[in-house]
């Protein structure tokens, strides 16, 4: 791998670097003719020599400054233009009317050809879903505050891999009451933290904000009343401003995750360094500058493609999609498709551990650069707990005022 997009817009920004300094060079050759134009009283053939010297040298780099200006502009369209291409060319052409066969079980890929082309507005998921749950009919969908209650804590010995990590979120989600999981790990003599974040848990309480409800508050409010429950449960475990903290979301809790990872509030308090996600649609989410993410995906999982946006290829951003064809074992329930199991993702994640490739050996270290190498751990349990609907007081109608002939049948009766 040697070339990225983002290193375009990093060398044209190099180049307005020079343009500004070469601006610079030519204010202060100005200023070099003014100083000189006393001495030409003196030796006006040496005066006018040095003077036209210095102006051919400021024409010089004026000459060049402009070229650098091109050169940024060319630069700068070709980003767009590749861009532009990648987004065509990873989107599948319109099928015709008689083409249009449904696909069951849906894949990452089709789920993504469904949200592309039959939700075409889907440009801006959390716009779309945000005005969708605003709507005054569906106010029950709307967030509502979040609440955590600690449910215990234990010192155990935890390897902090990737794979390790999305197996124990596994067990967690298996509890379906809306928990997560708060590792303090040791960091050659550092604290630093894991978050472990489940996926949606639909049968449980719509008091519990992982239920799938919490796809609404994820994808069109940005996690707004979990990210600050999160914030809570780390300070509650002993987490201190500033310290290193790692993200881990399988499915919703994904997209939980990536939205720590853009929130100023939960950023301004801690140092969120790495964000991993397993099965989860989070290609309209960027994280702030300095997060790391990795992202596992499978070609037979549906939900990576839900959203009909691919992630974006960055630096900082690596997405990694298993292709390797996985069943449902005989006797047990498929659910959404044997493509979203999280054993599934945490064999991948074993892959990407021992994998060679530059973009994948980077994003490991950087990941094992927070959690260390393991051991004993505090490990911390808390339950979040959305706040219940208010209840509502039935309707009174009103009755209507009789008529004139309804009156005068009473008069009459009477």
């Amino acid at each position: 791998m040697s070339f990225q997009l983002e290193e375009l817009l990093r060398g044209a920004a190099a180049l307005d670097e020079l343009v500004k300094q070469l601006v610079n060079i030519e204010t202060e050759a100005r200023q070099v003719q003014g100083c000189l134009e006393p001495f030409l009283y003196d030796s006006y053939e040496t005066g006018c020599n040095a003077i036209n010297a210095v102006a051919e040298s400021r024409k010089e780099v004026g000459r060049v400054r402009q070229e650098l200006v091109e050169v940024s502009a060319s630069v700068r369209a070709s980003h767009r233009d590749y861009v532009e291409t990648e987004a065509w060319n990873i989107m599948p052409m319109p099928p015709t009317f008689g083409e249009m066969k449904p696909a069951w079980p849906l894949t990452r890929d089709s789920a993504n050809y469904l949200a592309t082309w039959l939700v075409p507005f889907w440009t801006t998921p959390r716009g779309v879903v945000h005005d969708v749950l605003e709507s005054s009919q569906i106010s029950d969908l709307q967030p509502r505050p979040v609440s955590i209650e600690k449910m215990d804590e234990s010192v155990e010995n935890v390897e902090p891999s990737m794979a390790e990590s999305l197996r124990r979120l596994e067990r967690l989600h298996a509890r379906n009451d809306g928990e997560i999981e708060v590792i303090r790990l040791d960091n050659n003599g550092a604290a630093s933290w894991m978050v472990l974040i489940p996926g949606t848990q639909p049968h449980s309480p719509n008091t519990n904000p992982f239920d799938a409800l919490g796809i609404g508050e994820a994808l069109g409010y940005d996690s707004e009343e979990v990210v600050p429950a999160v914030g809570q449960a780390l300070r509650e475990a002993g987490a201190e401003a500033g310290d290193q903290v790692v993200a881990v979301g399988h499915s919703q809790g994904g997209l939980h995750a990536m939205n720590l990872s853009q929130n100023r509030a939960f950023l301004n308090e801690f140092d969120l360094k790495y964000v991993l996600t397993a099965g989860a649609p989070v290609g309209g989410m960027a994280a702030e500058p300095g997060v790391s993410s990795l992202h596992l995906e499978h070609v037979q999982d549906w939900v990576p493609g839900a959203e009909g946006r691919n992630n974006p290829d960055t630096k900082d951003r690596v997405t990694v999609t298993l292709t390797n064809e996985v069943k449902t074992p005989d006797g047990e329930d498929a659910g959404i498709g044997p493509g979203h199991d999280q054993q599934n993702y945490a064999a991948g994640a074993e892959l990407v551990a021992a994998s060679h490739d530059e973009s994948l050996a980077a994003s490991t270290a950087a990941f094992a650069g927070v959690v260390g190498a393991g051991g004993a751990a505090k490990v911390t349990r808390f339950k979040l707990e959305r706040a219940p609907l208010p209840i509502r007081s039935p309707t009174l109608r009103r009755a209507s005022p009789p008529t004139s002939k309804e009156t005068r049948s009473g008069a009459a009766s009477r």
